[in-house]
């Protein structure tokens, strides 16, 4: 393996890619993932600063799942992202599932990364995790919403 592939810490695979979805509409979509073959892997309300109803699908027998995001109020940062988009759901962020989830933050912080937390966080189903500006560098721009996952021991 390359050596400087070796530094970065330990991004493994896409962990999910969210989807923001209107007020209403998470059973039409679930249901929508479901008559495609997906499977419902977990489902939970996310309180404190996301405000959301999340459900993960899972896409085959893969680790890769769908993360469905419904606002549970305005002030949702899902709610905020539908806003913006016309009331239309679409991409909320894209999850990349790393193997220890300090090293990667303090590595991308110590390499000019925006990173939007001040320090790792919990996320749902038992994770810890970590978000990315969509201006991502000085340099580089992704454009899109980046969060870093750590799976948990309850998971």
């Amino acid at each position: 393996m390359n050596e400087a592939i070796q530094q970065v810490p330990g991004f493994l695979f896409f962990d999910h890619i969210a989807v923001s979805v209107k007020a209403g509409e998470l059973e039409a979509q679930v249901n929508a993932y479901k008559t495609m073959g997906f499977k419902e892997m977990h489902r939970e309300d996310v309180l404190g600063g996301d405000q959301v109803r999340e459900v993960l699908l899972q896409v085959g027998d893969g680790p890769n799942l769908v993360q469905l995001l419904e606002p549970l109020t305005p002030e949702s940062p899902v709610a905020k992202q539908l806003e913006k988009n016309g009331g239309r759901g679409g991409l909320a962020h894209v999850a990349f599932r790393v193997a220890d989830i300090g090293k990667a933050f303090d590595y991308l912080k110590e390499n000019g990364f925006k990173i939007i937390d001040k320090a790792p966080r919990k996320g749902s189903r038992g994770t810890t995790v970590f978000f990315v500006h969509p201006k991502t560098t000085e340099a580089a721009a992704f454009g899109y919403l980046f969060e870093v996952v750590q799976e948990g021991a309850h998971a």
